[in-house]
């Protein structure tokens, strides 16, 4: 069973993809992140992540192309909905691409962390897989959390203090009250 999982960061790939090869998933990587911001953050979260693929030998597609203009054009006016838009930018993303490759089942580095609504990535990867004819395979690895935390500290492998993209940055680093959003 081939899947082709979406991956945010290395952090947070460690034991999603632990865990899906334990359930029997013959995994290979897609970084798609139009969401990253600024570039060098970009360029270090893809640079750290192609060292532990090629560390655990996970083969991976990149996308490298830095494309934060497009998830800006999609968020912009949107913030409060910003996850969703993403969300599905990036699902659909790697819908195509699993069709492209040939592998039937899709899925995310994203469902292991608690700060992602999980209701939402549950339906836009149904439907963004559905599209592509595809199977979005739905796993709860937030019990797994903690493990991304300590097996990232354990290898040294850099760890991002914000989801990615310009508004997670901000909310994490400026606490204002009169705030946009």
């Amino acid at each position: 069973m081939k899947m082709l999982v979406h991956m945010c960061c290395a952090p947070c790939s460690t034991a999603s993809i632990a865990k899906f090869k334990d359930l029997g998933y013959r995994v290979k990587g897609f970084f798609y992140n139009p969401n990253i911001h600024p570039y060098r953050e970009f360029k270090t979260r893809l640079e750290t992540l192609k060292q532990y693929c090629r560390e655990e030998d996970i083969p991976i597609i990149v996308e490298d192309r830095y494309l934060l203009d497009l998830f800006l054009r999609e968020t912009v006016f949107h913030e409060e909905a910003r996850c969703s838009y993403c969300y599905r930018m990036r699902l659909l993303a790697t819908a195509r691409k699993a069709e492209e490759e040939g592998i039937n089942y899709i899925s995310s580095t994203l469902l292991i962390s608690p700060y992602q609504d999980h209701e939402q990535l549950m339906k836009i990867g149904s439907e963004s897989a559905q599209k592509y004819g595809r199977t979005f395979i739905y796993e709860d690895l937030r019990p797994l959390f903690k493990d991304s935390i300590a097996l990232s500290r354990e290898r040294g492998i850099y760890r991002q203090s914000y989801c990615g993209c310009i508004y997670s940055e901000k909310e994490r680093y400026y606490k204002h009250k009169n705030s946009f959003f």
